[in-house]
């Protein structure tokens, strides 16, 4: 699921890498809330029969109005500004992109990467963001190629195998 808390904020002209399960959570998502927004507005009010800094009812109302606006206009945003992951041009397939499954020795233990966009990350599920720093050190690599990382603690990363099946 893509955990839009990760994005600390949205900057204009800004580009999401998402899978296409990853952008079909989002137009889910999006729409669920659609229609949340809709049930809230047109039946849930409170009845206004005080100023909003006498009613808490009414203000606990707007405030969870204005968080179900704010992760719509996120969500919209993204569902305008997003770019599918597919398999790269036949040149890099030997070299980890977006997209890719990366199969590693890290310090002399197997595991498995998945290489995603920010806002389908979760490195406790194997999925890390082109943009985290280990993300960032393994794209353009090779088979074979070992990269290590002095932060906070060295540690050795060796590609064993690049898939990009899905």
């Amino acid at each position: 699921m893509p955990n839009l808390n990760r994005i600390q904020k949205i900057e204009p002209g800004q580009t999401f890498f998402v899978t296409k399960q990853g952008l079909e959570e989002i137009k889910r998502e999006y729409q669920k809330l659609k229609e949340i927004k809709i049930i809230k507005t047109n039946s849930e009010g409170p009845k206004i029969l005080h100023s909003d800094d006498l009613d808490p009812e009414y203000r606990d109302f707007q405030e969870d109005l204005n968080l179900l606006e704010s992760r719509l206009a996120s969500l919209e945003y993204i569902l305008e500004h997003n770019q599918l992951i597919g398999p790269p041009a036949e040149e890099l397939k030997n070299t980890v992109q977006l997209g890719a499954r990366v199969a590693l020795e890290i310090n002399g233990q197997e595991d498995e990467f998945f290489i995603v966009g920010t806002i389908e990350a979760d490195p406790s599920l194997g999925r890390i963001s082109n943009d985290s720093p280990v993300g960032r050190a393994l794209i353009g690599h090779r088979v074979g190629e070992e990269i290590v990382m002095a932060s906070p603690v060295k540690t050795s990363y060796k590609i064993k195998k690049i898939n990009y099946s899905a």
